[in-house]
């Protein structure tokens, strides 16, 4: 039975789900930061996953990148699978600018994490919402 990791449970919040992933925003209002995790069990590399669900990722991964750059208007949008902290398999997107606080390097590590106010992350949460809805998002 698919169960979240306790890490991006805690780091995280909920911002609803599609198909396959669940669609989690980071709690650090440094970056426009999402993260997208198959709800799939002990599953920790994308090769693991059956042909239909690995489409289903790289699907879903390009319609959350399509409707950051439209959100947020990135410089450059980073995507990895790293897994170094959290073992199950979960899919970074990170919305980066030339100001933001990292920018050029990785943003692991770069500044102390910064809390979204709350009305700012509801707001963000329901904005993604709206614009994923008509887009196999629930």
């Amino acid at each position: 039975m698919f169960k979240l990791h306790e890490r991006l449970d805690q780091d995280c919040l909920l911002v609803g789900q599609f198909e396959l992933c669940l669609l989690l925003i980071s709690r650090d209002a440094n970056y426009p930061w999402l993260i997208l995790v198959p709800k799939r069990e002990g599953i920790t590399e994308i090769h693991q996953l059956n042909a239909t669900d690995r489409q289903l990722l790289l699907d879903e991964s390009c319609v959350l990148s399509q409707t950051m750059t439209e959100l947020f208007a990135p410089d450059k949008l980073n995507i990895a699978a790293l897994g170094n902290m959290v073992p199950q398999l979960h899919i970074h997107h990170i919305a980066r600018y030339h100001s933001d606080p990292a920018w050029p390097n990785p943003i692991w590590g770069a500044a102390s994490p910064d809390a979204y106010d709350p009305d700012m992350l509801s707001a963000r949460c329901e904005n993604l919402r709206q614009r994923l809805k008509n887009r196999g998002f629930r």
